[in-house]
């Protein structure tokens, strides 16, 4: 599988954060899967690659321009897929994925995993979205995704969009063995608009 890593690119975050990156990544090279990533150097996208790549595994990054410019890719990635722009690098992330993993990270990692969210929900993006919810990072956003169910803004069936995990070794089995999704879900006519 090609299994795309959403995550942090802080270098200043708990360790207890780190740790899981890095068991994913060495778990996706041991398993012979291939990382994608957005090719940061630090931070929880370093802690991954580097892990996936000292495990003998193959990482992939993608990444704007830009940010090359501005010296923030990490130097060993197995390849690099060079953007013009953000909107290109989150749908080639995508494209080139059999599944999403999200690992705790700032407002563009929730931002990633919202947009993936949405475009699954539109029948857009049918593989598994995983949760890696380390420490409980997600635990705020995953209740305000209840409450929009609660209020009716979301259907309850929309609730299986995404998978929640504890652990590394949770995120890769449920990345692994999660169905594709039922593209039909989309149609609205049933919420009576």
């Amino acid at each position: 599988m090609t299994i795309t890593i959403y995550g942090a690119s802080s270098g200043l975050v708990p360790a207890s954060c780190v740790e899981a990156a890095a068991g994913l990544g060495q778990l996706l090279a041991r398993a012979g899967h291939v990382l994608v990533n957005g090719a940061g150097r630090t931070g929880l996208m370093g802690a991954a690659t580097d892990a996936c790549l000292a495990a003998g595994g193959e990482a992939i990054g993608v990444i704007p321009q830009f940010m090359i410019d501005q010296g923030w890719q990490h130097q060993g990635m197995t390849r690099l897929i060079v953007t013009p722009d953000m909107h290109t690098r989150k749908e080639t992330m995508a494209n080139m994925s059999d599944a999403c993993i999200a690992l705790p990270g700032g407002v563009g990692t929730l931002e990633e995993l919202l947009e993936i969210i949405t475009w699954k929900q539109l029948g857009l993006y049918l593989k598994p979205i995983v949760v890696l919810n380390t420490d409980g990072y997600f635990d705020p956003l995953l209740a305000q995704l209840q409450k929009a169910v609660d209020l009716q803004f979301m259907r309850e069936s929309h609730k299986a969009i995404w998978q929640v995990a504890a652990t590394p070794e949770q995120a890769l089995r449920l990345a692994e063995t999660t169905p594709l999704w039922d593209a039909s879900v989309r149609k609205f006519a049933a919420l009576g608009h």
